[in-house]
């Protein structure tokens, strides 16, 4: 799930986890069809959503492993 932090910042929450971490880098400014970087070092791909996507939102996420 993508959505705004209390901070105001975006964060994920991977539900099989049970991890919430802050949204700290985007490959592309408007976040969807990209690749996002979270706190804790893990690099999603997030899937193709317009602009107007409201928050929060669930989305399939593929996690990139080096």
């Amino acid at each position: 799930m993508i959505r705004k932090s209390h901070e105001g910042g975006l964060s994920a929450y991977i539900a099989k986890k049970d991890l919430e971490e802050p949204i700290v880098a985007m490959e592309k400014p408007g976040m969807w069809g990209g690749r996002v970087t979270l706190a804790n070092g893990w690099e999603l791909e997030l899937p193709s959503l317009g602009a107007e996507t409201q928050l929060p939102i669930t989305v399939e996420a593929r996690r990139f492993v080096s």
